[in-house]
């Protein structure tokens, strides 16, 4: 992987009609270029077939001080080659970036704008709306800098450290009024130094240049999640609701993706008849994490299913009836098949999906209203619930994270850290519950808080009194 240096002209004049040399960095055939501090008022002054040090014409006047000056600029290049060599880092790129000037530096927000289209086109959609977000915020906090565009020499700690305070003043995209949740400031900051690692691993900056060596960004406490007792769960099936009604079917989903151990809504709704298994089993792929899942459809979710099923279906039919059959997305049934589709045909199932989920957490609201439970039911809250009574009847977290679909157990650990559990609750009970005492513990706490004098009429009492029912009995 060789480079060389080289020196070309521009052959457009600029403003001061003057034209400017460039060094040409060259790898593998392509070219990164560097404008030097030279510039020729003729195109005849410079000669790019010379020898070293022989560039520019001895016609022009200054050609011995511009010669040393392009000689001493491409050393400085072949040192930062030798230096980036010796780390395995020598990219035309990097060393660009080690001799040119902070103007010149590579763009941190062309890379980031870059990353984001990478990903769209790569049909990640949800993460393409994740990111473009935070390009979003970014030129927002750069406008109030007055500035267009941010360079890599200029994202330093410092710089970090202002974008966050920024991002605290902003306000809530659902909620004008309020500012912006701490999840999503930390998700914005997790998204930069995803980008900033992404660019050092392709060599674009060194490990050194990384801002978040030396920077530690404020980190969201999970909020308390809500979840559903037995008894709330049990409410929710026994509600009288009307058939085939809005509401009855936004029932079932929940109440379904509950007893299917918190399958997701996006998952839910991508469900068709061939995910279900002669033997009675629900296998499908996980649309987050890409795991594959067979869980055993027992009773109650089997009931509701049965509800959507129709003599005319086809295998490759939606079970439920959120998302249409005769769409463009439809027609990829495997994930093979998935992962051929458009990005603009992604963006519309994903849209689909978002708006159909939005619609179910608005049905759950009026759920909710009807069982008098006065909690905040979102369709993800079905995945908490499960998870939260699995927990309480005993399930080990090693069993709940194949159950949940997890990738490894701190996912498990981290995800079941905020659940109070009935076992939680027994411990404290017995650190605060009153110890009952039999009577001689009794007497014996009493007899302690006596001093000696009174212990010892106590036991003259004592006495008198057996010496007194002995003479009772002898005369008796």
């Amino acid at each position: 992987m060789g480079i060389t240096f080289n020196l070309e002209l521009n052959n457009k004049a600029n403003k001061k009609k003057t034209y400017a040399i460039f060094l040409r960095i060259t790898q593998n055939k392509k070219h990164t270029r560097k404008k030097t501090t030279v510039e020729v008022k003729r195109k005849s002054d410079f000669n790019p077939k010379a020898k070293p040090g022989s560039w520019i014409r001895q016609s022009e006047p200054n050609h011995k001080v511009w010669n040393d000056a392009l000689e001493k600029e491409i050393e400085d290049a072949k040192i930062a080659y030798r230096k980036l060599k010796s780390s395995g880092l020598a990219t035309k790129e990097l060393i660009k970036s080690k001799i040119t000037s902070a103007d010149a530096s590579p763009s941190f927000l062309d890379f980031a704008k870059e990353r984001t289209q990478d990903i769209f086109n790569k049909g990640g959609y949800r993460n393409y709306k994740k990111y473009n977000g935070f390009c979003n915020k970014l030129e927002a906090f750069l406008n109030t800098l007055h500035k267009k565009d941010v360079l890599f020499s200029e994202v330093t700690t410092a710089f970090l450290a202002k974008f966050e305070s920024h991002l605290f003043t902003l306000c809530n995209a659902r909620n004008s009024e309020a500012k912006l949740h701490p999840s999503t400031i930390s998700l914005t900051i997790r998204i930069f130094k995803t980008l900033i690692n992404r660019a050092i691993g392709e060599k674009i900056i060194t490990p050194d240049m990384n801002p978040f060596l030396g920077f530690t960004y404020t980190k969201t406490i999970a909020s308390p999640k809500d979840k559903l007792n037995e008894s709330e769960i049990t409410t929710i099936e026994e509600l009288d609701l009307e058939k085939n009604t809005l509401i009855w079917h936004c029932r079932n989903y929940f109440l379904f993706s509950f007893y299917m151990a918190g399958i997701r809504a996006g998952d839910l709704m991508q469900l068709r008849w061939n995910n279900i298994t002669p033997d009675g089993r629900l296998d499908y792929r996980m649309g987050k994490t890409k795991k594959d899942r067979s869980i055993f459809l027992h009773a109650k979710a089997m009931d509701i299913i049965k509800q959507y099923h129709k003599e005319d279906i086809k295998p490759s039919d939606y079970i439920f009836p959120l998302l249409d059959n005769s769409e463009t997305y439809a027609q990829a049934v495997t994930e093979e098949q998935k992962a051929t589709l458009p990005p603009k045909v992604i963006v519309k199932l994903t849209d689909s999906i978002s708006s159909k989920n939005a619609l179910i957490n608005k049905y759950l609201k009026k759920i909710a209203n009807k069982a008098e439970i006065n909690k905040k039911i979102s369709f993800h809250i079905s995945r908490h619930s499960f998870a939260k009574i699995a927990k309480d009847k005993g399930v080990d977290n090693s069993h709940l994270k194949m159950l949940l679909g997890h990738s490894n157990i701190k996912v498990t650990e981290v995800y079941m850290g905020n659940f109070e559990t009935e076992e939680t609750d027994k411990v404290m009970n017995s650190i605060f519950e009153e110890k009952k005492l039999n009577d001689n513990e009794k007497i014996k706490n009493l007899l302690k808080q006596m001093d000696i004098s009174e212990l010892e009429n106590i036991i003259k009492e004592l006495k008198k009194n057996e010496l007194k029912n002995s003479a009772d009995k002898t005369h008796l």
